[in-house]
């Protein structure tokens, strides 16, 4: 069979116990091509060292059950994965399972590397609803959600109890009261090098959660810019009036957490006292600063519309050049389907999408993952619609966002200018 009539028909799984998920006796597999109980995979992700940790373990798990299986794992830091990837990819030589990111999907399922996991045989009928189309395109189901994530804000209450200021109520939190809150800090703590907030504000996720207030959305449905300049000209605007009172890092430290690992960061390193995280980072960030941190919602504009969400906190994906590709997706079908997975796994990378998994898990949670899983739980009711996904072309957005932020900082742009210049590139690598 030739890789086009292969990639045609799809692919299933013929291992049984994997195929059974979390639910015993659950669903049955098209003909298999290839044999997942007898195979060679390489597994690339990027991640701190909790993260690497945790996937080996479940690596060693994997190949105890089927010993036929031999995988060797290829962990990275964000900040080169994806450079790697292309390089791998680009050669033909890409890992059978690849961890990935909603700003990468569509580039990579749009040309072909991605293998459709629901063809595979991968099951997500137990998962939690709106969880599985995340990863779903035009053209097939290329990312399984490896956990379900939220935009945070993360207070350290040592520094807050050190200042003398409660931390605030993230209920009806706004932005104004981030401002005075980070000012107060930083004023009360009165010490060289520490600020009431650090790297806020060249983040997307952040800007996301911003323009959803003013109605907007960071991509449109059909893969637009969904923004208007004048909300991101606000945004960036509260930034330099933190820069002018000194409640935030100075542009030289701020461009430089743009390019630390999280153990090196200032909020690690207890200098801050509140930044932006995804939810499925704060594990790592308490294992990193030895703090208990307080997980808090973004603020909110006044009056604005719902506008929180949930994220994929990444997929998990499987090449379709693999040369095994049956035992690839019997692979992320374990990851994705089995309480054991879950069990190694915790909620390091977001609590599990398949509710049976979710539950099995639930009495066993470390502090850190039971905290992260209680305020998941609390913002249900407040959630809506994601929103597009990162269109082809749009997964440079992050990158060109921080220069033009750079440029804000260091006063080579105007706000205005730099807005303009942002929608522009942006605009300019968009495929339509």
């Amino acid at each position: 069979m030739d890789r086009r009539t292969f990639l045609g028909v799809g692919v299933g799984i013929g291992a049984g116990a994997v195929l059974a998920g979390c639910a015993q006796g659950g669903g049955g597999a098209a003909t298999p091509t290839g044999d997942p109980t007898n195979a060679t995979l390489r597994f690339t992700w990027w991640g701190n060292d909790t993260r690497t940790k945790l996937t080996n373990a479940a690596i060693a798990q994997y190949m105890k059950d089927f010993p036929g299986v031999k995988l060797s794992g290829e962990p990275g830091e964000w900040s080169g994965y994806w450079d790697k990837l292309a390089t791998q990819v680009a050669a033909n030589d890409a890992p059978d399972i690849i961890q990935m990111d909603e700003k990468y999907i569509a580039d990579y399922g749009a040309r072909g590397v991605l293998l459709d996991l629901e063809k595979a045989g991968v099951k997500t009928d137990k998962f939690m609803a709106g969880t599985v189309d995340t990863g779903r395109l035009p053209k097939g189901l290329f990312g399984i959600n490896a956990g379900v994530n939220a935009p945070t804000i993360v207070a350290n209450p040592a520094l807050f109890e050190q200042a003398g200021v409660a931390i605030p109520d993230d209920t009806s939190w706004t932005w104004d009261d981030l401002r005075k809150t980070a000012l107060e800090v930083t004023q009360k703590l009165n010490k060289s090098g520490t600020y009431g907030a650090g790297n806020l504000f060249g983040q997307d996720g952040l800007l996301k959660a911003f323009v959803r207030q003013k109605g907007g959305q960071q991509w449109t449905a059909d893969g637009k810019i969904g923004w208007k300049n004048e909300d991101v000209e606000e945004f960036f605007t509260m930034l330099m009036a933190m820069q002018d009172d000194k409640s935030i890092q100075p542009p030289s430290e701020l461009a430089e957490e743009d390019t630390k690992s999280m153990d090196q960061s200032a909020m690690a390193g207890g200098r801050v006292a509140m930044t932006f995280l995804w939810s499925n980072q704060i594990k790592a960030m308490d294992a990193a600063s030895g703090q208990s941190m307080k997980i808090l919602r973004p603020p909110a504009a006044a009056a604005s519309p719902k506008w929180l969400w949930y994220k994929a906190s990444m997929y998990w994906s499987a090449s379709a050049r693999s040369k095994n590709p049956a035992a690839a997706a019997a692979l992320v079908n374990w990851l994705s389907n089995t309480p054991e997975a879950a069990k190694i796994l915790t909620a390091e990378r977001g609590l599990p999408a398949n509710t049976e998994c979710r539950a099995a898990i639930a009495g066993t949670l470390e502090p850190s993952d039971k905290k992260v899983s209680d305020f998941l739980t609390s913002i249900e009711k407040d959630v809506t619609d994601a929103g597009g996904i990162t269109p082809v072309g749009g997964s440079q957005f992050q990158t060109v966002m921080q220069r033009k932020y750079q440029d804000i900082l260091f006063k080579r742009a105007t706000i205005p200018d730099a807005v303009k210049a942002l929608r522009d590139e942006v605009q300019s690598g968009l495929k339509s």
